[in-house]
């Protein structure tokens, strides 16, 4: 075997595939096997080869994950606010300086273009230096009340042991999403990557280690659906935090419901990207074409419903073909591919069988991309697909596909816009084309959507607060708000009298 590429660490070819060794559990500041030693392949959605190994958590392991973020918790709760920020800060270098290799690795784990793993590695990186600068600054309140002589004040406090659940098309930026504002208001975590890719997560475990963060704040248990329900059935965890599917979300809620715990979950979208005829429309093209092609589809705010105005529909339709079909499918870790594969054979599948039982036109789709299927046969590849024109209450323009699959619906006005828009058991992000900034606020008033963008689409900051309405789940990641996610409020009320008072007139 033969070294390769400094960046990658541990990697070796071998009969031309890229092996990394096997991936352990990481479980109070230790790398262990598993106690049952079972593990599944990790595999590269371009060239369907395994190249990493990794292990499949047992019960019993993922209770022993949950015992040491209990024990560090009590340790990591008290360190004060300078000393975490600190550490985040440190981790945060660490991660900067790895950003290249995990955003490679990531391409090879899930597909997605180097170009965009790399830059959600470098907005990972600001997330957790923006949580750094509020680890000491997670302030209570004073509260003048009705009784002169009580002093009343409330304390934000962590909640405990927290279970981080994230999904597989931005490992590390849904990650990140969570594990900031977790550590910065001091609790443990048990995390628990999809099993379709949880190599990034682990060489994370790796730079936390490195970061000099204690034993037990941060456990990594891998593995499938049994390790979440391990996870999630447990009376002795705080909170779980979960990104993925909407009906998996339903069994997550079931499951912690049961014992009280809280969630955050953020969930599926079907989002509308509103084109208006007096919008920008060279734009609100690109910004249509982001929507939906970027990430090869795969991520809950996809643009996957384009409303167009009537009046414009079939220029912009044209134009939006003639664009879509020079996207240039290709090997993701090169930089002149433009969409790579989709990030696994299941969801390959589904995407497939979507496109295939809809009945409507299709305007753009694997015809057009013959020449570029043909030489990229082994990998999990959906082309650029439109399908144009679409019912809004069809089956494929209400359930989330998840793939470059994008759903032209035209519209009259305004009114039937929004009506379209909020047709749907989704509320996650909306897109609103407009160069009237009166229309604009309106609209955006009346979308019911956690996100609204208006003459931009999947533009993001750690500042701005993330979360959906309705079916898309309940709770708010990054900026501010995140910081309440990870934390209960305590009151305390202070007697200063030296008066006895009548123990019969307390309120209760």
């Amino acid at each position: 075997m033969a070294k390769i590429f400094n960046i990658f660490g541990n990697v070796y070819v071998f009969k031309g595939v890229i092996i990394i060794d096997t991936y352990n559990l990481f479980i109070n500041g230790e790398w262990r096997k598993g106690k049952k030693e079972e593990y599944f392949p990790s595999v590269n959605p371009f060239n369907q080869k395994e190249w990493a190994k990794i292990t499949q958590a047992s019960a019993e392991d993922v209770q022993d994950a949950i015992e040491a973020a209990d024990k560090a918790f009590e340790l990591w709760r008290n360190v004060n606010g300078k000393e975490r920020a600190k550490l985040l800060n440190t981790f945060a270098n660490l991660l900067e300086e790895n950003s290249e290799r995990l955003a490679t690795l990531e391409s090879l784990d899930n597909g997605k273009v180097i170009r965009e793993t790399l830059t959600q590695m470098k907005f990972a990186v600001r997330n957790y230096r923006f949580f750094a600068g509020y680890t000491d600054k997670i302030y209570g309140k004073t509260i003048p009340l009705d009784n002169n002589d009580l002093f009343n004040y409330t304390k934000r406090e962590p909640l405990g042991v927290v279970a981080l659940i994230t999904s597989w098309n931005s490992p590390i930026s849904i990650l990140t999403n969570k594990l900031a504002p977790a550590l910065a208001t001091g609790n443990t975590v048990v995390i628990k990557p999809s099993e379709q890719a949880s190599v990034t997560t682990l060489e994370l475990a790796k730079i936390i280690d490195e970061a000099g963060f204690p034993s037990g704040v941060v456990n990594v248990v891998t593995g499938d659906y049994r390790v979440g329900n391990e996870l999630t059935q447990t009376d002795r965890i705080q909170k779980v935090s979960f990104t993925g599917g909407t009906e998996t979300g339903k069994i997550i809620a079931k499951n912690s419901g049961a014992n009280l715990i809280k969630n955050t979950l953020e969930l599926g979208g079907k989002s509308p990207n509103i084109i208006f005829e007096d919008a920008n429309l060279n734009a609100a093209l690109a910004g249509a074409m982001a929507g939906i092609f970027g990430a090869s589809g795969q991520t809950c705010i996809a643009g996957s419903r384009l409303l167009v105005q009537e009046s414009i529909y079939e220029s912009f339709l044209d134009q939006l073909v003639a664009k879509a079909s020079n996207i240039k499918l290709g090997n993701p870790l090169e930089k002149e591919t433009e969409m790579g594969p989709v990030a696994n054979e299941k969801q390959f599948k589904i995407i497939q069988n979507l496109i295939k039982e809809y009945g409507g036109k299709v305007v753009l789709g694997y015809k057009d991309f013959e020449d570029q299927l043909g030489q990229l046969k082994k990998g999990y590849f959906i082309p650029p697909t439109i399908l144009a024109p679409v019912d809004n209450e069809s089956t494929i323009a209400q359930n989330e596909i998840f793939g470059p699959v994008l759903c032209v619906i035209p519209f009259k006005d305004e009114n039937d816009a929004v009506q379209k828009a909020n047709q749907t058991k989704f509320g996650l992000a909306a897109g609103i084309w407009t160069e009237n900034v009166k229309k604009a606020h309106r609209v955006a008033n009346r979308i019911q959507a956690g996100t609204i963008w208006v003459n931009t689409y999947r533009t993001t900051a750690a500042q701005a607060p993330f979360g959906g309405f309705k079916s898309s789940g309940y709770g708010k990641e990054r900026g501010v708000e995140a910081l309440y996610e990870y934390t209960q409020v305590k009151n305390v009320m202070v007697n200063l009298s030296d008066d006895q008072r009548d123990p019969f007139s307390i309120q209760n």
